[in-house]
């Protein structure tokens, strides 16, 4: 297998479609095939990642498209319509359908669904070695014989049988007159009436629409095919087609049935069983991973060491990078330009240095926390921990998925925020979006920690317990009234796979790290930039005086506001500051009131009231997130109207809170 990045010359090119179903290794294949000559993006009009590779083999140029990993194609997700769109209008050459060997007959309803869009199709048997585990035998030549389609058996973690799938693509491709499968029939009772509305349809059928697969939809009631066909039809043809979809509903039952009769066939003719009785490795492991009590039990042990793994090996990285790699270049860069303007030096060492360095020092942090959810997914036990979570996460209109990023909140809301591409549906990965920023993050809880013991002494720790308390009940809260106001009290269906546990690939993980930090750095970084380079001119000009800065008179323009609060314009000042980074809140305050380190807190406990620390801290835990945090919410969302909405939200939240905390606690005596 020959696998340049740019060829000299090929003699064709081949458009490849890789299909299946979720957690069949499909990833794996596309790494495997493509390498590095990946390109990420979003399908045309679509928030569906694109996954788009490339390879060359014996002069012919393979390239491949990752569709998304789908159940069926009957219109009910973007991800079906995305899938099924690409093989109506793209054309493509040849599908490979990856399947997995071990649960062949869920895998062999979407081979019926592909086959009856009339395209050229490569089954991949893959998880061979998974099946064989389980005491399943495949016989995959007899399996091919029966579906007359090229069945090609591989172990995509072992990096076998990738040749030999190539070179069924290219023979396919070459020879496509010769493709003649046995296609699944609808069953008996409705063949008649499925004849007479495909001749009824057939004329009126544009393309690259096949009537045979237009009449197949309508029979069973895709909405999509449903209103571009009464679109086609007209007037005058479309109540005779209605009417005959109107007395066969039916319909779709013995659609369902004929192709679970062929899909029955097919097992029969190639699969061999284990014994009766055989308790599967898999089923030994569920006895805990899903048992009502146990379950929760290691799904907490498994996120705690999730949770220590990342910020014991990589906070430390990321402050060794933020002391020692960017604190080094900006004492160089003061260096270099001693002798230039006193603006231009700290705007390189501060401003794009500083901005730089921010989405430097993320990447260990995000690195390792894509490599242990990429582990999680790959084993098999993330659906496990989603089907646990299920229950609790759908309160709030949320899939139990979105329970690892929304827990991981509690280390950055970095990840949190791009923790949300593991939830399916769209609206169930905004809400996820919306809400991560309400899990107090370590800088927070650091902010909190600090400031804390200054402001209420011995009762520092019950402050700060109530404090984290409050966010999550507003998180809750929120997320509540965002599902049955905003999406309409959406549910995504509970369709949980659990997929048998197997080894990891390290390749695919590796692929998974790179692109999803890679995205972060690409998109999201340049975005931090730009916005640090502002927040250091506002806090810099137009004296250089922090004090006398623009961001220090927007603060004094807002000061009526903080009255409300019981806060002076130095500490909405630092509020604003801590959009940067959350710990600047404390750097910031240390500025304004004149003192540093330790000496702060005594200033502080003697300066601010009680009524106004806690309203103060009220409104640190449920401010604004910080840059890097809105800079994902703008990537993962792609659209400034959600990232606006997510922010603007916060922000009247924090400062209502803040005002009721500030009254209520002037009400009580704690002092104004």
């Amino acid at each position: 297998m020959n696998r340049p990045t740019e060829p000299t010359s090929h003699k064709q090119t081949l458009l490849v479609g890789l299909a299946g179903q979720p957690n069949v290794g499909k990833s794996t294949v596309f790494n495997l095939l493509t390498g590095l000559s990946q390109h990420v993006g979003n399908w045309p009009g679509k928030t569906v990642e694109r996954k788009e590779g490339s390879l060359i083999h014996n002069n012919t140029r393979l390239r491949l498209i990752d569709l998304p990993g789908t159940y069926s194609l009957t219109a009910h997700s973007l991800e079906e319509r995305v899938a099924r769109d690409f093989i109506i209008e793209e054309r493509p050459d040849v599908i490979v359908m990856v399947a997995d060997a071990s649960s062949l007959e869920r895998n062999l309803y979407l081979l019926a669904e592909l086959l009856s869009l009339r395209a050229s199709v490569v089954l991949a048997l893959n998880m061979l070695d998974v099946a064989e585990d389980q005491g399943i035998k495949i016989e995959a030549h007899v399996l091919e014989a029966a579906l007359g389609l090229p069945v090609v058996p591989i172990v995509a973690t072992r990096n076998q049988g990738m040749t030999e799938l190539i070179a069924a693509i290219e023979r396919l491709a070459s020879h496509p007159d010769s493709f003649q499968p046995a296609r699944p029939r609808i069953a008996a009772p409705h063949r008649q009436v499925f004849k007479q509305l495909k001749t009824m349809v057939a004329e009126q059928v544009p393309s690259p629409f096949d009537p045979d697969w237009v009449a197949l939809k309508l029979l069973e009631g895709d909405a999509e095919i449903t209103h571009k066909a009464k679109d086609w039809s007209g007037q005058q043809r479309w109540p005779k087609i209605e009417a005959l979809l109107h007395a066969h509903e039916d319909a779709v039952l013995d659609i369902a049935s004929g192709r679970y009769a062929w899909i029955g066939r097919m097992v029969r003719a190639a699969v061999i069983r284990p014994r009766l009785g055989q308790v599967s490795l898999t089923d030994k492991l569920d006895r805990i991973a899903v048992h009502p009590l146990w379950g929760l039990v290691l799904l907490f042990s498994v996120f705690a060491a999730v949770f220590w793994l990342t910020f014991t090996l990589a906070v430390p990285l990321q402050e060794w990078l933020d002391v020692t790699a960017i604190g080094q270049a900006q004492a160089t860069v003061r260096q270099l330009l001693a002798d230039a303007p006193t603006w231009l030096t700290a705007l390189v060492a501060e401003g794009v240095l500083g901005g730089a360095g921010l989405v430097l020092t993320f990447l260990p942090v995000l690195a390792l926390f894509f490599a242990l959810l990429a582990l999680l997914e790959d084993t098999g036990y993330l659906a496990r921990s989603a089907y646990l979570m299920d229950r609790f996460m759908h309160a709030l209109g949320l899939h139990g998925k979105s329970f690892l990023p929304l827990f991981l909140g509690f280390g950055c809301n970095v990840p949190a925020v791009m923790g949300a591409r593991v939830v399916e549906s769209r609206s169930g990965q905004l809400l996820t979006i919306l809400l991560a920023p309400l899990v107090p993050c370590s800088a927070r809880l650091v902010v909190l920690a600090f400031l804390a013991p200054a402001f209420f002494g011995t009762a520092a720790l019950l402050v700060v317990l109530a404090l984290v308390m409050l966010n999550l009940v507003v998180l809750a809260l929120l997320g509540i009234m965002l599902n049955r106001t905003l999406f309409r009290g959406q549910h995504m269906a509970f369709i949980m796979e659990l997929p048998l546990y197997h080894m990891p690939n390290a390749r695919t993980i590796a692929a998974f790290v790179w692109h999803n930090t890679w995205a972060f750095a690409r998109k999201a970084g340049s975005l931090i930039l730009i916005a640090s380079v502002l927040i250091w001119a506002l806090s810099y000009f137009p004296s250089g005086d922090l004090e006398q800065s623009y961001l220090a008179r927007l603060g004094q323009g807002i000061a009526p506001l903080g009255d409300l609060m019981g806060m002076d314009w130095r500490m909405l000042v630092a509020l604003i500051a801590g959009f940067v980074a959350k710990e600047n809140v404390i750097v910031t305050l240390g500025i304004l009131y004149g003192q540093g380190g330790s000496g702060l807190i005594p200033t502080l406990a003697a300066q601010v009231a009680p009524a106004s620390a806690l309203a103060f801290m009220t409104v640190t835990m449920l401010f604004i997130p910080c840059l890097a945090t809105v800079a994902v919410m703008r990537q993962e969302t792609g659209s400034w109207r959600w990232t606006l909405f997510g922010v603007t939200l916060l922000l009247v939240i924090a400062l209502g809170a803040g005002i009721l905390v500030y009254q209520g606690a002037k009400f009580l005596g704690m002092g104004g």
